[in-house]
């Protein structure tokens, strides 16, 4: 098995033309863990995967192919549009885990799967499978051209090629990584169904089409190429990709602010692979563009980027401090992938430090040390918390992704390019190369020790180049077999040509900084990290407070909804002398730990600083202001303020939507005619020739003001305003001489304000527009 995995995949990385000009890395089948936190995290994800029931995953296929399932499908996401998308999430999870493990009850479980959606399969008939709520009248509306398509739906539909996407990709390696033949024979049987569905659509209506968040379709169509052969494949890749997001891309502009993050970055993966498969420099000029762009200007220390799922201007980083709906989960495993695909083509060094950081910080972060829950986004506000999964309620994005992620830490350790041998990550495991008849075992205690050792169990002639990290000065200390030797650097890699005997050993000394990184907008909120981890104080600001860790089924269970701990009362460095690395001390002991009680003031208790990715069930500390004794009277009193008047809000508030952003659009039961989003001075906006509404909610009653936010710079437009089919308003937009924003309130009907549902719709007027709106809000009395 092992010989036919690692040939397939061979097979895949020579179809990239300059493949053999960077190194390769090697297949999960060659690399298995060790003892440390990445191994016990794994081993937790293994646990959780075993426990979800299949059946229930397979119910909205079987069900959506005319069969009668075993089971009733989960609730949560699987049952509320995006129905099956954990499934096809599962076959990936399951071929990982095989190809990680190489233990057969894992391939067992996945060849069961594989029969019963090969069952659906057959019984659709045309080579379609999937799980999408009434699907086949969807998908044969789109087939003749009829397509309805905005930000999160297509004909109605919640996402149906993103939720297809995760079946293509389990199907793939299934295949690839779990050996199944049945799987490859489902995969061409759903690739006909798409080349058939899509034979007669122009340019233009798939262009449309791929408005509506789509996954990494144009990814799996370059893979099919790659697996088949087939032209016919590489041409859908093309036409699957978005020119709107693309074309700026290949000009090298930051056209990113306001759109919805996830939703770009598999569009970036799939540039890289086609450019993979194709050689085609353009693209991948384009995908190393988008890195660029995303790593380096819009994102934080752990290596995740946006807010509430969104990119935000990247002069503007106050929504990362404001908001608690940090950056999520999904978007640094497709970053990852993206990362991995581009080093395959380059082997910049570069792509390596931004992997390691976001994998020990981000994704190793993102699973809860005991359950093996998972987190969908990691507040950066100060004081706030992470609410994990449960095994049989949540079914979001980031648990998909989030059984995937702790599966495959193996694949981006070694690489290798011709008879050289490179060490990326400094995570204990052991290599089996077997071309070369070598076996190289890692062992380290990073981040708690400041060493790794590298053993021959079998040696042989090669080169070995074990990687500088960044966050490391100069050439690391190198001994073999005890011996300290001199040794040679050459990009970033230590280098050392020899015969190596089976039971030489090499050590090599990777002494860590303490440094500080600013927010990139320049504002002044600093994260501290030492070697290759960000550091985090967990703080308890509320004792005794009941704060709920582990979400339940709603809709927006996985959003950390508990208090806001206002920032004016977050811990924050005080110092007059701004050089404040050295004003960090380690605390004695075999575990990371740091205080620095000159510099943290703001509190009243000691704090202490320790790996983020040990940090769990608790407020937290990440990102800190930086401020004077003499400024920091100040500064509190203008964050009170501002604070007092947003908390009371938010505490008026009993419901409300942030107009054109995908999830609090879904979550509030967007429907709508004629309808387009956009974002307009950093806000989201909607509007409509036709109407679009929402179902807000008011479970106790309490609703009594409706609050619009509209744009001065709309005016002349009309539109009627209703709530439950009553027609409160008819509104026409003023003229203001200043651009800006503005509020419009309405009493609520005594009728309907003790319903527990409220549906707010706005319908334009003939020949005008309703809207652009920008948020609507339930209050419990008159706004101020």
């Amino acid at each position: 098995m092992k010989g036919f995995v690692f040939f397939t995949l061979l097979l895949l990385m020579a179809a990239f033309v300059g493949a053999s000009e960077a190194p390769s890395p090697f297949p999960l089948a060659q690399v298995r863990l060790l003892e440390s936190p990445f191994k016990a995290a794994q081993d937790r994800d293994l646990a959780y995967l075993m426990s979800l029931q299949p059946e229930r995953l397979l119910a909205p296929f079987l069900r959506e192919a005319g069969l009668e399932p075993e089971s009733s499908p989960y609730g949560n996401w699987e049952s509320s549009g995006l129905d099956g998308h954990i499934g096809g999430h599962y076959l990936t999870a399951l071929s990982l885990a095989f190809a990680s493990t190489g233990e057969q009850k894992y391939r067992t479980r996945l060849d069961q799967v594989i029969g019963q959606l090969y069952a659906a399969q057959k019984a659709n008939g045309n080579g379609y499978l999937g799980g999408v709520p009434g699907g086949d009248t969807m998908w044969q509306r789109v087939a003749k051209g009829e397509i309805e398509a905005d930000l999160f739906s297509l004909n109605q539909k919640w996402v149906p090629w993103y939720n297809l996407h995760k079946t293509y990709a389990g199907l793939r390696d299934a295949y690839l990584l779990g050996g199944n033949a049945q799987a490859l024979e489902m995969l061409k049987k759903l690739g006909e169904w798409t080349l058939s569905l899509t034979q007669q659509l122009s340019e233009s209506q798939i262009q449309t089409m791929l408005y509506t968040e789509h996954g990494g379709m144009n990814e799996v169509f370059a893979d099919y190429y790659t697996i088949t052969g087939d032209k016919k494949y590489l041409a859908l890749a093309y036409a699957f990709s978005e020119k709107r997001i693309l074309n700026p891309l290949l000009r090298h502009e930051d056209a990113l602010s306001g759109l919805h993050a996830n939703t770009q970055i598999p569009k970036a993966v799939g540039f890289a692979r086609i450019a993979q498969a194709n050689d085609d420099r353009e693209l991948r000029d384009a995908a190393v563009f988008f890195w660029n762009t995303v790593v380096k200007e819009r994102s934080v220390a752990i290596g995740g980027n946006s807010t509430r799922e969104h990119f935000h201007d990247k002069h503007d980083f106050s929504s990362m401090i404001d908001e608690v709906q940090g950056p999520e989960t999904c978007n640094t495993y497709n970053m990852l992938k993206l990362t991995a695909l581009l080093y395959e083509m380059g082997g910049e060094r570069e792509f390596v430090e931004f992997y390691e950081r976001a994998l020990y910080n981000h994704i190793l972060s993102s699973q809860h040390p005991d359950t093996g829950g998972l987190v969908y986004f990691t507040p950066m506000r100060p004081q706030h918390y992470r609410v994990y999964s449960q095994v049989n309620t949540a079914m979001w994005c980031c648990v998909g992704s989030g059984l995937e992620n702790h599966l495959k830490y193996g694949e981006f350790i070694y690489a290798q390019q011709g008879d050289a041998l490179f060490v990326n990550l400094f995570i204990p495991s052991r290599l089996e190369w077997t071309e070369k008849n070598v076996i190289l075992r890692q062992e380290n205690r990073i981040p708690d020790e400041e060493r790794t050792r590298l053993v021959f169990e079998k040696g042989g002639n090669l080169t070995l180049n074990i990687r500088i990290p960044g966050w490391t000065e100069g050439v690391p200390e190198v001994r073999i077999n005890g011996k300290r030797v001199e040794v040679s650097s050459s990009d970033g890699y230590v280098t050392i040509t020899r015969e190596w005997r089976d039971g030489d050993t090499v050590t090599i000394e990777l002494p860590m900084q303490t440094r500080v990184e600013q927010l990139p907008d320049g504002s002044p909120y600093f994260a501290v990290l030492h070697g290759p981890v960000v550091l985090s104080a967990p703080v308890d600001p509320r004792p005794n407070e009941n704060l709920q860790f582990f979400a339940d089924d709603s809709r927006m269970g996985h959003v950390a909804s508990g208090a806001l701990c206002p920032t004016y009362e977050a811990p924050m460095f005080v110092t007059e002398n701004r050089d404040i690395v050295e004003k960090f001390k380690r605390v004695p002991g075999d575990k990371l730990k740091f205080e620095a009680p000159e510099l943290i003031g703001n509190t009243l208790a000691p704090l202490e600083l320790v790996p983020f990715f040990r940090v769990h069930d608790t407020r937290y500390m990440l990102y800190w202001q930086l401020t004077s004794k003499s400024e920091l009277k100040a500064i509190k009193s203008a964050q009170k303020a501002d604070e007092t008047a947003r908390m009371k809000l938010a505490e008026q508030t009993v419901d409300w939507v942030a107009v054109g952003q995908q999830q609090p659009e879904a979550e509030h039961d967007f429907k709508g005619k004629g309808t387009e989003a956009g974002v307009h001075r950093g806000r989201h906006w909607r509007h409509a020739s036709g109407w679009f509404s929402y179902a807000l909610t008011n479970p106790k009653g309490e609703a009594q003001q409706l609050r619009l936010t509209l744009s001065k710079e709309d005016s002349g437009r009309r539109f009627k305003i209703l709530l439950n089919g009553y027609v409160i308003d008819t509104y026409t937009t003023k003229h203001y001489d200043a651009p800006g924003f503005y509020q419009l309130d309405y009493p609520i009907p005594e009728t309907i304000r003790d319903n527990p549902v409220i549906e707010f719709r706005i319908e334009a007027l003939p020949n005008s527009m309703a809207g652009g709106l920008y948020e609507v809000r339930l209050l419990k009395g008159p706004g101020k």
